[in-house]
């Protein structure tokens, strides 16, 4: 697979070291110098490119994304904070590429969302459990509450209309730590997932990149880990 990695931060350093560690070749590694607007992305940097995958900030990412799609390449996202340009970029997508974008490429993390929502069912006709979610991130994250702890949040609202207050802790290096409670009265219920290194990100964002080579559309990591339907 022929890869063009866009931001040169710690998780497109992450991207670029799994992807040669797979065996796959990087046509070009694109950081913010000289890239305002896009204007790094042209056809001659992307010239036999087949994927890109994409890390940078909300403010970059959106036209990032719209360039690539528009060369016609299947796109992975992961910069969260950006939520507002989703559906343009969506329709782009649709015309020229394919765009996975996603708040978090763990595994474990979409397990648990699942699991979030099975529970969500079950207290929703026992109101007396009070749900609540902390996220505790590193100091340098832009984003709060964590693109993660909004879809999370949304899952269990969509599945059980139930509103969860979130609470956001920025701190040290910590990776990512999300736990969602339910607070009942004389017990509670406590779901928590927890990073130990940033690699599970990149490795979850380059097997979305190899499942997305050759496709066309919008897609969700979702569909790569449980199937189309899942």
């Amino acid at each position: 697979m022929r890869a063009v990695v866009v931001g040169t931060g710690r998780m497109g350093t992450l991207v670029k070291a799994e992807l040669e560690a797979r065996g796959h070749e990087v046509v070009a590694w694109i950081g913010e110098a000289g890239n305002a607007d896009g204007a790094a992305l042209t056809s001659e940097r992307l010239a036999g490119a087949e994927v890109a995958i994409e890390f940078t900030t909300p403010a970059a990412a959106p036209r990032n994304i719209e360039r690539l799609l528009e060369a016609g390449l299947a796109v992975v996202s992961g910069t969260t904070g950006c939520d507002a340009a989703l559906p343009h970029l969506e329709h782009v997508a649709r015309q020229h590429g394919a765009l996975l974008h996603a708040t978090n490429f763990s595994v474990g993390l979409h397990l648990m969302r699942r699991a979030a929502a099975m529970l969500a069912r079950g207290f929703a006709i026992h109101p007396e459990f009070e749900p609540h979610l902390v996220e505790v991130h590193h100091s340098a994250k832009l984003d709060a509450p964590s693109g993660t702890a909004l879809t999370l949040a949304k899952a269990i609202h969509e599945e059980a209309g139930i509103d969860v207050p979130i609470t956001s802790i920025r701190t040290g290096k910590v990776p990512g730590t999300h736990t969602l409670s339910f607070e009942g009265p004389h017990e509670s219920v406590t779901l928590a997932h927890t990073v130990r290194d940033r690699a599970v990100f990149a490795a979850g964002a380059v097997v979305a990149a190899e499942w997305l080579r050759g496709r066309h559309g919008v897609y969700w990591l979702d569909d790569v880990l449980f199937g189309r339907d899942g």
